[in-house]
C-alpha cells in the first residue's frame, strides 16, 4: 500500500466511519443557520435533521469556503515531513474551495519545491466527491502514489455522473447557483425539477417530472441510460437531504437491476443541503461514458 494522506472537505458524503477506517483528513467548510456559524460539518452542535427541520420551518442558511489557512498548516506539515497529500475538493465552479487549496499548494511549494501536494477539483458534489474520494482510496491501496492517483482521478473524474432532483428550487437560486428564470420555470406546482452536474462541474437544470414517484423513476432511467446492460456497478451513492424513504426506493430500483458493489445512502451534509433545501435526493455513480458524452447524446445544445 502506498503511503500518502488523502484530504477532502466537509461537503463530502460519505459513512461517518468510513474517514477514520481509511485514514482520510477532513477540512471544515463552515455553514451558518440564522446568522450562526458553524465550522465543522460533523454536527458537533446541529443534528443534520435538526438542520433540514429548521429549513422547513423558514430558517436561512449559508456557506462559508474552506480557507487558504487551513489548507496551508496541513500542507506545510507534510512538506515538512516529507509525506504526499492528495486533496480532493467540492467542485470549483460551486464553491472557492478548489482554488483555496490550489493557492494554499503554490504557497507551500515555493518554500518546499520539492513537496509532494495534489489538488484534484472532483467537479462534483456530495456523494459525487465521495465516489472520487472512495476511488482514490481504491488506488492507494493498489500501490499508486499521491502523484499517480491524481493523474488517474483527473481523468476518471468525468464519468463520475451526478443527477438529482430537489423540492424547491429557490433555494439553488438563492444560493446564487442558478438562475431566477430557471429557478421559477422550474418550480410549477406538481412538477418536480431533474438537474445534473454539468461536465464544467456547474448546475444545470435538464428536465422534470410530475410528482414524486415520477421523479425517482426518472432519476433510475436517467442512469440506466448512461450504462451498459451488463455493467457491474463500483460505487453508488445517493445522498437525500432527510427524505430517507425516497432515497431507498431509488436504492431497491438500482440493486433490483445492477450488481453493485459499494452502495451508500448518506444524509446529504449542511454545505450542499444549504443549497438545495429539504427533499433533496441526488445520485452518483460511475458511468460508461463521460459527462460530455452524456449531454452531447441527450442534452445537445
Amino acid at each position: 500500500m502506498s503511503d500518502f494522506t488523502i484530504l477532502t472537505d466537509t461537503n463530502t458524503d460519505l459513512p461517518a466511519d468510513y474517514f477514520s477506517q481509511h485514514e482520510i483528513m477532513i477540512v471544515p467548510i463552515a455553514f451558518q443557520l440564522d446568522g450562526k456559524f458553524h465550522n465543522s460539518g460533523n454536527y458537533e452542535e446541529i443534528t443534520a435533521k435538526d438542520f433540514y427541520s429548521a429549513l422547513r420551518n423558514g430558517s436561512t442558511a449559508g456557506t462559508a469556503l474552506a480557507n487558504v489557512e487551513t489548507f496551508t498548516e496541513v500542507f506545510t506539515d507534510h512538506a515538512q515531513k516529507g509525506k504526499a497529500i492528495l486533496a480532493i475538493t467540492l467542485s470549483g465552479e460551486l464553491s472557492g474551495t478548489y482554488q483555496n487549496g490550489v493557492i494554499a499548494r503554490n504557497d507551500v511549494k515555493s518554500q518546499y519545491p520539492d513537496a509532494e501536494i495534489y489538488v484534484v477539483d472532483s467537479i462534483n458534489a456530495a456523494g459525487g466527491a465521495g465516489v472520487v474520494t472512495a476511488l482514490a482510496v481504491e488506488k492507494r491501496s493498489e500501490g499508486l502514489t499521491a502523484g499517480q492517483t491524481a493523474a488517474w482521478l483527473e481523468e476518471k473524474k468525468h464519468s463520475c455522473i451526478a443527477l438529482f432532483t430537489v423540492d424547491d428550487l429557490m433555494h439553488l437560486h438563492r444560493g446564487g447557483r442558478l438562475s431566477k428564470l430557471s429557478a421559477i420555470a422550474g418550480s410549477i406546482i406538481g412538477i418536480k425539477p431533474l438537474l445534473n452536474v454539468a461536465p464544467d462541474g456547474s448546475l444545470k437544470l435538464k428536465d422534470r417530472a410530475r410528482g414524486r414517484s415520477n421523479s425517482i423513476n426518472t432519476l433510475f432511467s436517467q442512469m440506466q441510460r448512461s450504462l451498459n446492460p451488463d455493467t457491474k456497478l463500483n460505487y453508488v451513492i445517493i445522498s437525500h437531504s432527510d427524505c430517507y424513504d425516497d432515497a431507498k426506493k431509488l436504492a431497491d430500483l438500482i440493486e433490483n437491476a445492477y450488481e453493485v458493489n459499494n452502495l451508500m445512502v448518506e444524509m446529504m451534509g449542511p454545505v450542499i443541503g444549504t443549497h438545495v433545501g429539504p427533499g433533496a435526493i441526488a445520485l452518483f455513480f460511475e458511468g460508461d461514458m463521460t459527462r460530455r458524452e452524456y449531454e452531447s447524446k441527450y442534452y445537445p445544445a
